[in-house]
Parts: C-alpha cells; structure tokens; sequence
C-alpha cells in the first residue's frame, strides 16, 4: 500500500505482472474510487463547457457520449485531463483525477459561477474499472435489476465505446485506462466491496497501481504530472486531437496562447520510445537526440507485453528516428515508435 494523492492505494494484490497479464487476456479489477466525480447541473451547462475545456463539448449530441479534454490555464498549461458525459442539457458528469481534486474543483467553481452553474462533487460514489476481453461479459450477470426501466441491462451491453447510462443506481461507462475493453462502474460506496467480492468470484483479477501504469503506458496513455502538466500544452503532449479550434468563434480558456503556439510552431513533441538494448526506461532519464537536442523520458517501465522497455518522452520537434537514453552514465539506443504499443491485446510495434 502507498499514497497516491492522499488516498492509501495498493500497488498490487500479489504479482504485479500477472494482473496486467490478466487483463490483457481475461479481466481485471481495479478500485478507482480515488477518481472525483462531479455532477454539473443548471441551465447553461453546454455554454460552461465550451468555454471551460479545450475540447469541444458540441460533439456530444446524444445523451450518454463521452468526451476526453483538457482542463488549461490562460497560458494553455494542463491543469488536467478530464472525461465529460453528457447526460441532459441540464446534466453534464465529470470525472478528473484524484491528485488535483481540490485545484480542479476550485478552478471549476470559480468559472461555474458566472453561467450559474451548480457544481457538486459526488464523495458518496465509488469506481470499479472492470478491464479485459472478458470483463463486460463477465459484469452483465451482475448488473441491477431496474424494474422501472427494463430494457436498461440490455441497453448498458449494447453502449458503445466512449459512452455511458444509468442503470439502478449505478452509472456504467463503456471506457477505461488500460487498452483494454471493459466498463467503468460508479455506484454508491456501499456497494462497491460486494461487486469487488462478486467479480473476483468469476475469476476476475483484484489489480492494483502497478499493473495500472504498465497498462496504460503499454497503451499509449498520458499520466497527468508526468507526460503532461501545467509547465506543457497539449500541442507539444500528444494531446493535439483533443483541441477544437473549430468552430472559429468559440472562446475558451488558454485558446488564444495556444494559437500563438500552434502559428509559430512547437519546439517539442511526446513520443513513443523503445528501447533496443537491456535495461529499463524510467522518468526524468536524459533523451540524447544527436545533432539535435535533448530531451526527457517522461514515462517509462519494462513492458510485460513486449518483454521489452518502453517509454513517452518529451524530445525536440526535429527528433527523427532513433536517440539515445542516459540510463546509470551509459547511452543506450532506442527507438523512437508511434504509440500505442499494445492496443485490445495486440503488439502495434516492432
């Protein structure tokens, strides 16, 4: 057991690479009730959101659909990576990360207040990530009985990725961290031990922080404070895709600094490393780019997958395909891949 933003949060239940096997080729559970959820309500939610996030909330037009973005400051800094879900004209749910919980809930008060938005964070909520080829099959026999909505068990099998409904008491998202299909699962504290107990007797994996981050890395997925954060932007984060400077009269937060970035060009990127040499990749280790520059390995770990090591890492724009990383004085080559590495159980590189 470790902190991890002042939750006590384990690293594993046993053996760290046997979860993340597991939810490559079966199930896995994880606890993420560290994750904070909050419900915005009122009468100009959209509008809130369109200027909040640098994504753009009217791609949600069906109630359930989710969307990734970024949270920014003025300067286009990461204040955090968000889900949104669109649930009503009146209902929007967030769901932001643990270690910036008090930051973003202040930021997104101070904002709310001017579109009279009503900000209420849900602490009575936990989350279950169910994750692998077999977890949604495994969850749909213990899905609530919803007698006032009964063709709900149906309709949460049939959601789609990147969308969510309510069923009962439970909230059943079609998304994930780990590469891997699978629903995440918000439903009243007192509930969440019994499901755990539920899942682990269909065989369904307990995992823990570790295995967590090998898969999310495996999968090409950022870690807010380490591929990302208030120092970088999303254009030099991998995280582009998830800026909507259309349509062109949408104001939001950090838009302006982002375009003066975007017209004069980036001076890095975040990429996708692997290592061709024994050793393994960890953060902060030097990026030696030859003839070039430097940079930083932003994310590293030995790849259970691959049986390899792989790393994100922050390098000059003008990086091409092959650099060098410090690790322990030696200059050890790697290459440099577009991620992800393993997507639905599937090695993307070589």
């Amino acid at each position: 057991m470790v902190d991890f933003g002042g939750w006590d949060m384990p690293v594993h239940y046993g053996s760290q690479i046997d979860e993340h096997h597991a939810v490559r080729r079966f199930a896995g559970v994880f606890d993420v009730s560290h994750m904070c959820v909050v419900d915005l309500g009122g009468e100009r939610v959209r509008p809130f959101l369109s200027y909040l996030v640098a994504n753009d909330v009217g791609k949600l037009k069906l109630p359930g659909k989710a969307l990734y973005s970024c949270l920014l400051d003025e300067r286009g800094g990461v204040l955090d990576d968000l889900i949104i879900y669109y649930l009503s004209e009146q209902f929007f749910r967030l769901v932001v990360n643990a270690g910036t919980r008090d930051k973003d809930l202040a930021w997104i008060r101070a904002h709310a207040a001017r579109f009279g938005v009503e900000v209420t964070e849900r602490a009575d909520l936990a989350m279950l990530a169910v994750q692998g080829p077999g977890a949604r099959r495994l969850v749909e026999g213990l899905l609530p009985a919803s007698p006032a909505d009964p063709g709900a068990r149906e309709a949460v099998m049939a959601l789609t990725p990147f969308s969510a409904r309510a069923i009962g008491d439970w909230f059943v998202a079609r998304t994930g961290y780990t590469g891997e299909d699978g629903f995440e699962i918000m439903l009243p504290a007192s509930g969440a031990e019994p499901l755990w107990v539920a899942l682990n007797a269909r065989e369904v994996r307990s995992c823990g922080l570790g295995a967590r981050d090998t898969l999310r890395l495996e999968a090409g997925m950022n870690l807010y404070g380490n591929d990302m954060g208030e120092t970088t932007n999303p254009l030099e984060s991998g995280l582009a895709w998830t800026v909507a400077f259309e349509p062109a009269g949408r104001d939001f937060v950090g838009r302006a600094a982002l375009e003066a970035i975007r017209g004069r060009g980036v001076a890095q990127k975040l990429v996708g490393l692997l290592l061709e040499e024994r050793g393994v990749l960890r953060s902060h280790q030097k990026v030696v780019v030859p003839d070039v520059g430097e940079g930083e390995v932003t994310s590293g770990t030995f790849s259970p997958t691959l049986e390899k090591s792989i790393a994100l890492a922050r390098v000059p724009a003008a990086t091409g395909e092959r650099v060098q990383v410090d690790i322990r004085g030696k200059l050890l080559a790697a290459r440099v891949v577009k991620p992800p590495f393993v997507r639905h159980g599937k090695i993307l590189v070589s």
